[in-house]
């Protein structure tokens, strides 16, 4: 009778609760002045906190908080964590030094993408896996045979990440001493409220920026921590608007937006080879054996990849969200997954993907199809795009050695 009504008290809990909320989320909340939320990955997410445009300007101009803790992260540890990794991942794990970070992707045996995401090396033989999908099943269905242990730690695990020209100077008035020798894409452990906080030189803007991963019970203590110490360098809390617009100057894609993985693909035709979605630097052909590997280096081979992300610079300053992308005004060939005017580089950008040989071989004479409000009537407008290389905005700062003060 008991576990009876545990169980429906559960069930009236998660009915009342229908999106988890965040460590951080009892300061977002204090400050948020739009009340405007949605779903990331089961969690409640801002889209922004009192205003996008300067939230954005946050972010390029002083400094910027973001709560990425709903991003899902996997801890994967043992004597075969290496090995492991290295048979899943495309990039070269051995190369990956302790203290270090690296971008990557996984795909699966028919060499399609599953999702991509960042490896961080804790310890010789202890690895953060984050990404933006859930994989549990099949990372533990990928285990047999090797020695280590794998576990969710989203929920036990806060993160936030700091982004922005002002970022180390927050970091040092913070008191993070030390901070200051972190390079690009490497981490450390700093003290924090009795314990830890690992602190890395990643970020998602393109910008000087850093990460930092806290247990959950540390969470506002670590906000606090932070929130007076950039209270004098500008410091906002944004949300993902205003970090999606930073994301596509520095050309970055997100899984299930610039494409769709192949766990979620529902049509075999939208599945997409590493090389296809401008992975293909990832793929390392010289180390051992990895899921997709021979289906990846057949493709090469053979030239059968379809398709190619490429970056566009469009005329006119109206965003191409979702335009299609035509061949001479006629022939559709593509489709745009991003697009902002971008303010810092003063021009009309997107992210589109395209068939093949248009966007690679053949890259002139292409045109999209926007639809432009005006005077409460949608106005077709055909403007001409070209193909340009990314990431659109690149800033020094970003990897400068060591980090400005600004």
């Amino acid at each position: 009778m008991m576990h009876l009504t545990a169980l429906r008290r559960a069930e009236q809990e998660h009915v009342l609760t229908p999106r988890l909320e965040t460590p951080f989320h009892d300061r977002l909340a204090a400050l948020s002045e739009t009340n405007d939320w949605y779903s990331w990955a089961g969690y409640k997410a801002p889209h922004s906190i009192f205003d996008t445009e300067l939230e954005y300007f946050a972010i390029r101009s002083t400094a910027a908080l973001f709560d990425i803790s709903p991003m899902v992260k996997y801890r994967i540890r043992g004597a075969d964590a290496a090995r492991y990794l290295n048979r899943l991942t495309l990039r070269d794990v051995a190369k990956l030094g302790i203290g270090r970070v690296h971008y990557t992707a996984w795909c699966d045996d028919h060499g399609h993408v599953l999702d991509d995401g960042t490896l961080f090396r804790l310890a010789t033989d202890d690895f953060r896996l984050c990404c933006q999908e859930r994989h549990l099943p099949w990372l533990l269905d990928s285990a047999g045979g090797f020695s280590v242990e794998i576990s969710e730690e989203t929920a036990e695990i806060a993160a936030v990440a700091l982004q922005g020209p002002t970022a180390f100077a927050v970091l040092e008035a913070a008191g993070f001493d030390g901070v200051e020798t972190l390079k690009p894409f490497q981490l450390a452990e700093f003290p924090h409220a009795g314990g830890s906080v690992t602190i890395s030189r990643t970020g998602f803007t393109g910008d000087l920026g850093y990460e930092l991963f806290a247990p959950a019970t540390a969470a506002l203590s670590l906000w606090d921590r932070l929130w007076v110490a950039g209270s004098g360098v500008g410091l906002k809390a944004i949300g993902y608007d205003a970090l999606n617009r930073a994301r596509i100057e520095a050309g970055f894609i997100v899984a299930n937006a610039d494409f769709v993985t192949a766990e979620a693909a529902l049509r075999a035709d939208r599945e997409r080879f590493p090389d296809e979605i401008g992975l293909d630097w990832l793929v390392d052909p010289e180390k051992a054996f990895f899921n997709g590997r021979d289906a990846i280096l057949r493709a090469r081979a053979k030239d059968t990849l379809k398709h190619v992300l490429v970056g566009l610079e469009i005329e006119g300053n109206i965003p191409a969200e979702g335009a299609i992308v035509y061949h001479r005004g006629k022939k559709e060939v593509g489709l745009v997954t991003a697009a902002i005017w971008s303010p810092l580089a003063k021009r009309n950008i997107a992210i589109a993907t395209l068939s093949r040989p248009f966007g690679s071989r053949i890259t002139d004479n292409l045109w999209v199809e926007i639809y432009a409000m005006r005077e409460l009537q949608y106005q077709k407008l055909m403007k001409r795009a070209r193909v340009v290389p990314r990431p659109f905005v690149k800033l020094d700062r970003r990897s400068a050695n060591p980090p400005g003060r600004f």
